[in-house]
Order: C-alpha cells, then structure tokens, then sequence
C-alpha cells in the first residue's frame, strides 16, 4: 500500500526544522546505506545522533504518534528514529530496496523494516527532480508531496529518488516495524478501519458498527506479533 498521508507537520513545526537543518552539518549519505545501496546514492545525510537529529527526530515522532491516519494505516510497534537527508543539483538515488533488518545506532535493538516512509520538508516549488519512485505491480509511481506531507510504502518495493537538477530537496525517512507485517493484511486492515468510521459519521445501525468493529479486531488479533 502506498499512501499519501497529509498535514503531519505544520507550518510552525516545519519552520522550526529548517531553521535547524540550515545551521546543520551534513555528512556524505552513505554511512547509513548498506552495501548495495551506497554504490547508487549520492546525497548528504545529517549525522545520527548530532543534537538536531536527535531534536527534530523527537519532534517528528511526537506529530505522528498524534496523526490517527498514520497509525490506521502503519499500525505501528516501533518506528525507526528518523533521519534527515538533502539531495543537492546533481545528487540522486539509484534503484535500492531497504534493509530487511536496521540496528538503532547506540543500542543493540534491532527493527524489522516493514513500511518505509519519507516525510518532505522542502516545498515542491523549492527543487526540480526528486522524485520518489516506487514501483510496484502496476508500474511506477511519483511522489513529489507538500512540505509537511508524509507517504508510506513497503519496504520490499524496489524504489529511488530521481537526480535534482534545481534547488535542494531536504526530507525525512524512517521505517516501521508493524504490528502486521504483512502489507496485504495491512491493507485489508486500514480499508476496513476506513469503512467503520465512514459508517459511523453517517449514522449506520449501532449494531452494525460494532459487528464490523469485531470483526476489524479479531483479525488484528490473528494477524498481530506483539
């Protein structure tokens, strides 16, 4: 599933992360990359652990764990701390498919990577190019978002970011242990998640809302690793 998720930062939050980024160090993109993917990217990545990674990082945790449609649609048990990257005119990212398996730097914890996000902090106006493609069975899709706006995907989906060639594109990227790890129980999950609020603004029988709620649990119960 691929999802457009919209507004997860504000405007005076999205103020406050590029006054930071802008008095930033950035270091070559690579560090974090694995074998295969530091032979195909080519940006500037802000180091983890410098104090504002670790600052915006916090901040774009807290406005997710406050957004219902992230976590509808992610059914999150552990996101990934996130990091913060600047493709430049020039820079880009070859074809790559995420790691299956990311250590968090400092710990000996260990995620299984199974919804990659990016979180866009640049305005569309602001660069050309940057694209996110992502391909999937019905061929590749572009994904250029507002500044604030967050997409989610698999991370099984091979994918990468088109060269910019005006301006700078500045973003965010983490990834989700899910508590369903399956991306089409996931869907099932978000689509029937959607149906019973829909239902319920337009004042469907009680009965049958709390059917379906029932239902929508007892396959979150079957399909959870918690």
């Amino acid at each position: 599933m691929l999802l457009h998720i919209p507004e997860v930062l504000d405007a005076r939050q999205l103020e406050h992360c590029r006054a930071l980024l802008a008095r930033a160090d950035w270091i070559d993109g690579r560090a974090t990359a694995g074998h295969q993917s530091a032979q195909v990217k080519r940006n500037r990545q802000l180091p983890e652990g410098s104090p504002a990674a670790r600052e915006l990082g916090d901040l774009v945790l807290a406005a997710l764990e406050r957004h219902a449609l992230f976590i509808t649609a992610a059914l999150p048990r552990r996101v990934f701390p996130p990091l913060f990257n600047r493709y430049e005119v020039g820079m880009d990212f070859g074809h790559h498919v995420d790691n299956a398996i990311r250590g968090i730097t400092g710990s000996a914890e260990r995620l299984r990577t199974d919804v990659s996000a990016t979180l866009f902090l640049s305005a569309p106006d602001d660069y050309d190019g940057g694209e996110l493609l992502v391909e999937d069975t019905y061929g590749t899709h572009a994904v250029k978002l507002p500044a604030g706006d967050l997409v989610i995907y698999p991370a099984t989906s091979l994918h990468r970011v088109s060269p910019v060639t005006r301006g700078a594109r500045v973003a965010s990227f983490f990834w989700v242990q899910s508590l369903v790890r399956d991306d089409a129980r996931r869907s099932l999950l978000f689509d029937l998640d959607l149906a019973i609020q829909r239902l319920t603004r337009e004042g469907a029988s009680a009965d049958a809302v709390v059917a379906l709620t029932g239902t929508y649990h007892n396959l979150l119960r079957m399909w959870a690793e918690v």
